[in-house]
C-alpha cells in the first residue's frame, strides 16, 4: 500500500495569495519548481503516491488569499491524503537569518514532528543549510484544517542572498533533501 501525499507548492503564480520576495526571486516559482522536481521524484517511487497543487506553472487556487487555502486543504482531504506537505520560502527584515525550519501543528503529534525532522536533517546533508528545527504553529490554517498529518517547510529564507540563489539554481538538492526526508521517514 502506497504513501498518499499532497505535495502543495505554497502560493500562487498571480493576483492573490503570492509569496515572499527577494533577491530578485519570487517563492511561488521555486516553490512551483522544487515542487515539480520532488514530484517526479516520488511519483518515480511505487511506495509513493502524489497529487500536486499546483500541477502547471500558472495553476492558481481559489479566488482570494482564504480561498486558496481552503481549496488546498479542501483537495488533501477528499483525495484522503496521509500527509499534506506545504512547500514554502522564509523571509526575515534580518537578511542574515538563514536555514531551513519545519512546521507543524503540535510537537505532540508524532507523525508530523517525525517526518519534519527527517526532511529537515536530509535537508542539512544535501544543501547544507542550517537546520533551524521543528517549531509549532498552530494557527496556519493548512495545519489545523487538515484531516491527516501536515507539515510545512520552510526551505530556506529568500531574504538571504545565499539561501534565496541556492534555492533558484540548486532546486534539485532541496527535492532531493525533501525526498530522502521521506523514505527516510516512511521506509
Amino acid at each position: 500500500m502506497s504513501i498518499k501525499i499532497y505535495l502543495d507548492q505554497g502560493h500562487n503564480p498571480r493576483d492573490f495569495n503570492t509569496g515572499a520576495e527577494g533577491n530578485g526571486y519570487y517563492e511561488q516559482d521555486i516553490t512551483y519548481d522544487i515542487g515539480q522536481r520532488l514530484y517526479r521524484r516520488l511519483a518515480a517511487n511505487p511506495n509513493f503516491e502524489v497529487r500536486l497543487s499546483r500541477p502547471t506553472p500558472s495553476t492558481v487556487l481559489g479566488s482570494s488569499n482564504s480561498t486558496s487555502l481552503t481549496t488546498r486543504v479542501r483537495e488533501a482531504n477528499a483525495w484522503g491524503a496521509d500527509l499534506f506537505l506545504s512547500l514554502h520560502t522564509n523571509a526575515a527584515a534580518n537578511e542574515n537569518a538563514t536555514g531551513s525550519e519545519a512546521l507543524v501543528y503540535s510537537l505532540d503529534l508524532p507523525v508530523p514532528t517525525g517526518v519534519a525532522e527527517d526532511i529537515l536533517r536530509e535537508l542539512n546533508l544535501t544543501t547544507g543549510l542550517r537546520n533551524r528545527g521543528v517549531i509549532a504553529r498552530p494557527g496556519l490554517y493548512v495545519l489545523r484544517r487538515t484531516n491527516m498529518p501536515a507539515v510545512l517547510v520552510e526551505m530556506g529564507f529568500i531574504s538571504n542572498a545565499a539561501d534565496a540563489n541556492l534555492m533558484a539554481n540548486s532546486p534539485e538538492l532541496f527535492a532531493e533533501g525533501i525526498y530522502r526526508g521521506l523514505v527516510d521517514y516512511y521506509f
